[in-house]
């Protein structure tokens, strides 16, 4: 009884994200199914059920403590050429780039480089009176998303003409009311870590991603993570797929690639600590978070760390959509693989 009156509940929560997100009829049962069908014996059974709930292509990384890593894929690499998925494609990581770039600020403070109580207007004095509150938000708040500076990515139709350089992607947030006063809330904005980047740009005198490269990427012997598309073999990249859109998106650079295994890497290091020196460590844990999600049009990424069975797991998943009926949907799957894992250490 206790157990049904769970599953109940857990439904009723899906049937009600369901709906907020536009659709009233068929839409929640295909979540709720997915919810429900019986959990597969395996992380490799739930992967190809997961395409049966529309994902064109799904890459699974796992780095369970004492295991050796565990790769899984199932759908297409490349749809029009029936290419089967491979669990070593390259794939848009999105805003799990925000997790290296805060790596990167905790770096660089500790070595006194930065400081996270300096304001946007000590560090960019031409955007005062174009950023409201330039004066009061700090380095630190735009690290956590506490600045109340609006999200560039938030303008009407940003996805279907995203913009063509950091310039024009700023121009979108600027002169706008902010969200909220500085500190006093939470909004996420990617505008946030487009102005850390140029900051990390400016306080250096050369490229960012150069810094990560070198801090990061190096140091992790990290051989299949890029800054941009620029840098990679294009057939290597898992295609993308937007629903209502008839094209691969892959061709769009839209920043970091990365193999599964790589940032698992990545993410195991951050959370053992191994990627820091000295006081790096305490300085990251007192800004920034140990997981991450990413989203572009034909990419959801999910790089998660579950400390109770200390295992990393990444998700990436190569089908968006305008509703974000999918990015609940890889939350169910991400759900039921830990699940799975939990079952297999219990």
């Amino acid at each position: 009884m206790i157990m049904a009156k769970r599953q109940t509940k857990q439904i009723l929560k899906i049937i009600f994200i369901a709906v907020s997100i536009g659709s009233l009829y068929f839409v929640p049962w295909l979540l709720v199914k997915a919810w429900i069908l019986p959990l597969p014996d395996t992380v490799q059974g739930q992967v190809e059920e997961a395409i049966d709930h529309g994902f064109e292509g799904v890459i699974v990384y796992i780095d369970q403590k004492g295991n050796e890593p565990a790769f899984h894929a199932a759908g297409w690499h490349d749809r029009e050429k029936k290419i089967p998925a491979d669990p070593n494609s390259l794939f848009k990581i999105a805003s799990i780039s925000k997790l290296y770039h805060a790596v990167a600020v905790a770096k660089l403070v500790n070595a006194d480089s930065l400081s996270l109580d300096k304001t946007l207007a000590d560090y960019f004095p031409e955007l005062v009176g174009r950023i409201e509150n330039a004066d009061k938000i700090t380095l630190r708040m735009m690290v956590q998303h506490r600045s109340g500076i609006p999200n560039f990515t938030d303008a009407p139709d940003y996805w279907a003409h995203p913009a063509e350089s950091t310039e024009e992607a700023l121009e979108l947030a600027l002169d706008l009311p902010a969200y909220f006063e500085p500190d006093k809330d939470y909004g996420y904005s990617n505008t946030n870590y487009l102005l850390i980047g140029e900051l990390i740009d400016k306080v250096l005198g050369y490229s960012r991603h150069q810094y990560i490269k070198e801090k990061i990427i190096t140091r992790l012997r990290l051989e299949n993570t890029f800054s941009s598309l620029n840098e990679v073999n294009m057939e290597d990249v898992m295609s993308g797929y937007h629903i209502g859109y008839p094209h691969d998106l892959k061709g769009d650079d839209l920043g970091m690639v990365a193999s599964a295994e790589d940032v698992g890497i990545f993410l195991r290091a951050l959370n053992d600590g191994t990627l820091f020196d000295e006081d790096e460590q305490e300085i990251y844990s007192s800004i920034y978070e140990y997981e991450h999600s990413g989203w572009v049009p034909g990419y959801q990424s999910f790089a998660n760390y579950y400390k109770d069975f200390d295992t990393v797991v990444i998700h990436f998943y190569s089908t968006t959509d305008p509703d974000l009926i999918m990015w609940n949907m890889s939350e169910i799957v991400n759900g039921r693989i830990s699940k799975i894992l939990q079952r297999a250490v219990d």
